[in-house]
């Protein structure tokens, strides 16, 4: 029987997990029984049994898991993968001609088959002549390299660089697709490019300097659109340099997803009419001519005739300095012309007068009005 090492894995780890198991399910038994038991000395020996089997239940379980972890990396390690051989189309070979009898024989309607088949030639992998003008590696591909086969998953890659639940049909919606190898052999600065078909038509690629190393697992990714994941079967193919290493391919099933866009409202700016503003000429200024004076006669104001203060009489008794007296009130308007307004005047204070012997001070006159 031929395994591979993915397949002895899984086997490994199913064992484990049966024996595991029917440890487990012995080793509660066990315990079970001895409880009920009477004598101390049997129960606590049936009692250690059952704990012993699952302890060893533990340990499986934890062989179990390492194997199921670390064992494939670990055993590809030491067996590198091998190249997975591809069938090529074999020539078919023509019927030679066969002699012509001597005797001639006559004719029968030979059936002509409707339809023939012919074999069809299967085209050697090669990449665009315009991705091959994106190359940046320029160190000469190893003669020695070696690829797995390639697995595809959309459901990622785990911490141990493993595809998880890798198969070869998918229903859409599919999401991200993973192409994941094992490689070895490898150097790096070479040139590896990676091609993405569609039933032949190229729907993607990637092409880089090799950075990862001599051996271990990588993987290619496309992430398109939703409604890019057309029904059908796709192909991988990755080249080293120009060198075909490896190919494989998966099948699409189900019509994609159909993006809906809803309406998005759109305001429309109505332009409005723009009101052009006419420069108005500056208005011209006209000097108008200043009011001239003009000479008026002016109305005689008529004056107030003035009456002379009388002098006081000396007397020979010294008299005080006479106190000031009040401002004399302003005189009635005599009676005029219409035109004519008489101002009163004030009159002047006072002269002083000398002592007088009499200590009796002498009024002033009352200012009588002229007519």
């Amino acid at each position: 029987m031929d395994l591979d090492i993915r397949t002895g894995v899984i086997t490994a780890v199913a064992l484990a997990g049966f024996l595991a198991l029917i440890s487990l399910l012995t080793g509660i038994g066990a315990i079970q029984a001895g409880r009920q038991i009477p004598y101390f000395r049997i129960r606590r020996e049936q009692m250690i049994r059952g704990w012993r089997r699952i302890v060893l239940f533990i340990i499986l379980g934890a062989g179990a898991y390492l194997i199921y972890s670390f064992a494939e990396p670990v055993a590809y390690s030491f067996f590198p993968p091998s190249v997975t051989p591809t069938l090529s189309a074999t020539a078919s070979l023509t019927s030679t001609i066969s002699q012509t009898p001597t005797i001639s024989l006559t004719p029968t309607i030979t059936e002509t088959p409707s339809v023939s088949d012919t074999p069809t030639i299967t085209p050697t992998p090669h990449i665009p002549l315009a991705i091959e003008a994106q190359f940046e590696g320029e160190i000469t591909p190893p003669a020695d390299v070696i690829f797995s086969r390639i697995q595809f998953t959309n459901q990622g890659i785990d911490s141990l660089y493993r595809p998880v639940q890798p198969g070869e049909f998918f229903t859409n919606p599919v999401g991200q697709m993973y192409a994941y190898y094992t490689y070895d052999g490898m150097i790096d600065g070479v040139q590896w490019t990676a091609l993405w078909f569609r039933e032949g038509e190229l729907v993607n690629f990637e092409t880089s300097p090799w950075i990862w190393g001599t051996g271990g697992a990588g993987f290619s990714e496309w992430n398109p659109d939703a409604d890019e994941w057309l029904p059908g079967e796709y192909q991988v193919q990755v080249f080293i340099g120009l060198d075909w290493i490896v190919a494989g391919s998966f099948t699409v099933e189900g019509a994609p997803p159909t993006l809906t866009t809803s309406p998005t409202e759109t305001t429309t700016i109505t332009p409005t009419g723009t009101v052009t503003s006419t420069p108005t000429p500056r208005p011209t200024f006209t000097r108008t001519p200043s009011p001239t004076a003009s000479a008026t006669q002016p109305t005689p104001t008529p004056t107030l005739s003035r009456t002379p203060i009388p002098t006081a009489t000396k007397t020979s008794t010294n008299t005080p300095w006479p106190t000031v007296t009040p401002s004399n009130t302003r005189t009635p308007r005599p009676t005029a012309p219409p035109t004519a307004t008489p101002t009163a005047t004030k009159t002047r204070w006072p002269t002083a007068t000398p002592l007088t012997p009499t200590p009796t001070k002498t009024r002033w006159p009352t200012l009588t009005p002229t007519p």
